[in-house]
């Protein structure tokens, strides 16, 4: 049952029909064809119907679905015999074909390509190249084969007789192609012209229109199959030749008879690279050997040169098609097989036969194809019934006798020795005398008289539809043939000489001498009388059917969209559907049958517990009730009628969402139970791999900086190793904890009477970031330069004593800063004047009048000040009042270039940050203008100015350019 198809496509397989009817047959066929079901089955058998358009199912998900899967899983489809073929062969090591037969135009040379695509894209990789290489040379050689030995017939253009190509065909063969699709020089080079007119073989087939395209299509598939140029140019050579030969005339003055035009004779001559005068002796005469061993030349009449001409001319054409066939078979056998490596040699066969055939006129050539047809027709049916009664004796089920109609009597009509038609044919050849194609018909009638299935107009004088001394009659499985025996004898015999045979081994052209090897013989050495053309293809027919035979066939039968049931008929389908349904319509393994049905009973689902599957089989058909229909085999059930499987398909159907649901379920529960399982070993391989990552971290800390101690710049110089993410913060706090203590290294051994002074450099490194080049870090920082004697001898004893009051008025502790200075107005005059900086407050002195004070402010209303990055001692002083002190410090007599202004802001910000502490901050205006207020960047918007805040609630900016100089 194929699961993917409802009723509403008819039944998939015949042998589930309800009544076995031509009728119902017919309409099942016609309705699955009507909804775009080509394929049906018979059991293991293929039908299929051309639909003559491309269809889409044959890519590659389709080749997917079929791969690997059982007959019965999938609608039916080519693939799918394709596929159990490939298993039989791989799997249990048989050896398999394909048969694939039917009418003329009915699909069986497309099918053959789909088979060999399937095969190709489903073999291992490891041979998948070489089946590739396999799959393209038979594909192309179908291109070759067609163009040498095939025929046009009312049916088809294509019409596949491989191997038996006869004079009487000639003028029906491609050879058009040469002559209209050759270029114009290569046509000279042959002695040629572009016309098939011309030509005897070729003139009543020369309205084709695409012999140029055919041309070019097969000299390229013989390049791609491997023929040299020398091969492809003996082949023109041949081709040529054959031509030629159909345009030599003869002509009789009585006594001999000559060659009309020797000129035709010089080019076969050169075509065959033979001498001309041995090509007109073997044309004219004819070597005998009498009884005594004396070798004689006997001359042709005229009539006898033209039946030798033209069986040369057949010879010829069909030594070269077998020639091609040999090359292509080289090509294509595997190479160096060994089965050590390779296993045991099974080959798997697709076999496109051409089919049976019914025309108007009826010769020779179809009396053949039928009787091969009778042969495949008979071993199919044998087959069939074969391994039908042998697998009921295998499963122990009664066998039923089918009446089928055995063609063994037909056969016998056409192959029986001494009495068959062919014996009568070969009969009538050999006789010495004028036997015509009329005495051999009567002979026939003679012997043949009682034989129900043969008759002819004398045997049947009433029958009209046969003509007297033409028509004789054969009852085939397929239907009556009549036949016209005009030609019958010319066709049969074997008219080449041997001395044409000779002829063609002397030639200088390899290919030709290959192709003649029988030339080799003298005429003393020839005693046997070839075998005839009907005797030939009986043989090969034979050793087909022998071959087929030994191997596990499978079938496809092709059958032609029409109204008329003789494809039916003549296939013997409904014959096979009859033995097929032997008493029971399906059959199948327990096993199988039970992992389809399971679901539709309750002790089966979702597994039995029972002792044997077959146990768990009955369970499910008692509870359907299906006892009387069924038989229990070794291995299988067998179901007798249609009507039950179809009750378990439907319910089955009815499930199939159910458990669809029910699995989605369970399996998106299993796959949240992976994914959470991964997710938690992803997170214990994380943390484990992170831990390990912050220990190796700490032991490379450990390792470079384990000597630090010892080091001289206490491990300043040492490169911290990089940090992994988790570990950057840490790593900062690390490398800032070092610096602390490299700091603290380096500090521990700095006086005591030194660390104020160090740590104002601190502040002030701090607070300028850099910004001002010169800020005095380099010299001593004295602070109080108004009392040092060195800086300012004469005034120094005046600003002491003024101090010492200041300080016990106001009680201040320490002066942070002291120097003179120039003050500026906001009218930008400038006066001498004095600054002093306590830890309390800032005053403002008068040098000139004892340093009498000016101005006092607390040093906590200040909150912040301002300097230029240049080399100038211009400093804004910022107070909560917005009272701002502009000035300019002074350099006094110890070094005239000292910078100050570095030593006032360090000493101010390290005052703040350790006594008052309150937040610190410093940037340059212009590169950073946050806090700026709208009226400071209006008027300071083109300032270079480095601004210290100390309480960054109360911000305001005095700035200035960079370059006043006061």
């Amino acid at each position: 049952m194929a699961e993917l198809e409802g009723l509403e496509f008819g039944k998939s397989d015949f042998v589930l029909l309800d009544e076995v009817t031509m009728e119902q047959f017919m309409d099942n066929l016609k309705l699955r064809f009507e909804k775009g079901r080509i394929y049906t089955y018979i059991g293991e058998v293929v039908v299929s119907v051309n639909p003559y358009r491309q269809m889409d199912i044959y890519g590659r998900d389709t080749i997917d679905a079929y791969r690997g899967r059982e007959l019965y899983e999938n609608p039916p489809h080519l693939y799918a015999v394709s596929d159990a073929a490939y298993k039989a062969m791989k799997r249990r090591a048989k050896d398999t074909c394909i048969v694939i037969s039917g009418e003329s135009g009915a699909g069986k040379t497309e099918a053959s390509k789909y088979i060999m695509q399937y095969i190709a894209a489903i073999t291992n990789p490891s041979q998948r190249a070489e089946v590739e290489s396999v799959k393209n040379v038979l594909l192309k050689s179908n291109c070759v084969l067609e163009a040498f030995g095939n025929a046009k017939t009312n049916r088809n253009d294509n019409s596949s007789r491989f191997g038996h190509i006869n004079n009487y065909l000639l003028e029906k063969v491609r050879g058009g192609g040469l002559l209209r699709g050759g270029s114009d020089e290569l046509l000279e080079s042959f002695h040629l012209q572009n016309d098939p007119s011309v030509y005897a073989y070729t003139k009543e087939g020369a309205t084709s229109n695409n012999d140029r395209s055919s041309h070019k299509a097969v000299m390229s598939a013989l390049d791609v199959i491997g023929f040299t140029q020398e091969e492809i140019n003996s082949i023109y050579q041949i081709l040529a030749t054959i031509l030629l030969l159909g345009n030599v005339q003869f002509e009789s003055d009585g006594e001999s008879v000559q060659i009309v035009g020797l000129e035709t004779v010089n080019h076969i001559a050169e075509l065959t690279a033979t001498d001309p005068e041995s090509v007109s002796k073997s044309l004219l005469y004819r070597t005998v050997a009498t009884g005594g061993g004396e070798v004689i030349e006997k001359g042709h009449t005229e009539q006898q040169a033209c039946f030798g001409r033209d069986a040369f001319a057949k010879a010829l054409y069909e030594r070269l098609f077998g020639w091609i066939v040999g090359r292509i078979n080289s090509v294509i056998e595997v190479k160096d097989y060994n089965p050590v490596l390779h296993g045991k040699n099974t080959v798997i066969g697709v076999l496109d036969i051409y089919g049976f055939e019914i025309f108007d006129n009826n010769s020779f050539e179809q009396f053949c194809i039928n009787y091969c047809n009778e042969k495949l027709q008979q071993l199919f049916i044998e087959l069939i019934l074969r391994q039908e009664q042998g697998e009921y004796n295998r499963e122990g089920i009664t066998w039923q006798h089918i009446d089928y109609f055995n063609n063994q009597i037909i056969v016998d009509l056409v192959e029986q020795p001494h009495k068959g038609i062919i014996s009568i044919l070969d009969e009538a050849c050999l006789t010495v005398g004028n036997v015509t194609d009329t005495v051999c018909l009567d002979s026939m009638d003679t012997k043949l008289a009682q034989h129900p299935h043969y008759t002819s107009r004398k045997l049947s004088p009433t029958d009209k539809t046969m003509d007297f001394q033409k028509h004789f009659r054969i009852r085939h499985y397929a239907g009556d043939v009549t036949y016209s025996v005009e030609g019958f004898l010319d066709k049969n015999k074997d008219l080449l000489f041997q001395d044409f045979k000779r002829l063609m081994y002397n030639s200088a052209n390899p290919v030709l001498k290959e192709m003649w090897p029988d030339g080799q013989l003298s005429i003393t050495e020839v005693t046997k009388r070839p075998l005839t053309a009907a005797t030939l293809f009986k043989n090969s027919i034979v050793a087909l059917v022998d071959k087929l035979a030994c191997k596990e066939p499978y079938y496809v039968r092709c059958i032609k969209p029409n109204e008329m049931k003789s494809p039916v008929a003549y296939l013997g389908l409904l014959e096979n559907v009859m033995v097929r349904r032997a008493g029971f319509a399906y059959r199948q393994h327990y096993a199988r049958f039970l992992q389809r049905y399971k679901m539709t009973c309750e002790y089966t689902w979702p597994n039995h517990l029972m002792a044997s599957d077959r146990e768990a089989v009955e369970a499910i058909v008692t509870q359907h009730g299906f006892q009387d229909d069924v038989a229990y085999g070794h291995t299988k059930l067998f179901v007798r009628t249609p009507r039950s499987l179809y009750t378990l398909e439907q319910e089955r159907a009815a499930l199939i969402p159910i458990l669809v649901l029910f699995l989605q379920k369970v399996w998106r529960g299993a796959l949240a139970r992976m994914r959470c399982r991964r997710m938690r070993a992803i997170y214990a391989i994380m943390g484990c791999y992170k831990r390990y990552k912050v220990k190796a971290h700490f032991w490379e800390v450990e390792r470079r900086f384990a000597n630090v101690r010892t080091m001289a710049d206490y491990g300043k110089t040492v490169e911290w190793p990089t940090p992994p993410a988790a570990l950057s913060q840490f790593h900062n706090n690390t490398v800032m904890l070092h610096r602390r203590w490299w700091a603290r290294q380096i500090v521990k051994n700095i006086p005591p009477s030194d660390m104020l002074e160090v740590r104002a450099k601190v502040a002030a490194l701090t607070a300028l970031s850099g910004e001002r080049k010169d800020w005095g870090f380099s010299r001593p920082w004295e602070r109080d330069y108004l009392a040092n004697v060195r800086d300012c001898p004469q005034t120094s004893s005046g600003f002491i004593r003024v101090s010492k009051e200041l300080r016990n008025k106001d009680e201040y502790s320490q002066v942070l800063f002291s120097g003179f200075c120039r003050k500026v107005n906001r009218f930008n005059k400038s006066t001498d004047r004095s600054l002093l900086v306590t830890d309390k407050y800032v005053y403002k002195l008068e040098p000139k009048k004892q340093y009498k004070v000016l101005k006092r402010l607390p040093l906590d209303t200040f909150t912040g000040v301002s300097v230029t990055s240049g080399v100038d001692q211009m400093v804004a002083l910022h107070t909560s009042s917005q009272d701002d002190v502009l000035l300019c410090l002074q350099r006094g007599q110890l070094c005239p270039n000292q910078d100050r202004v570095g030593e006032l802001v360090g000493s101010l910000v390290d005052h703040f940050t350790r006594s008052v502490q309150t937040t610190t901050r410093c940037f340059l205006t212009g590169r950073d203008s946050r806090g700026l207020t709208e009226e400071g960047s209006r008027k300071y918007m083109s300032a270079n100015t480095i601004f210290v805040f100390f309480s960054p609630k109360l911000l305001r900016f005095a700035v200035f350019p960079h370059h006043i100089s006061l």
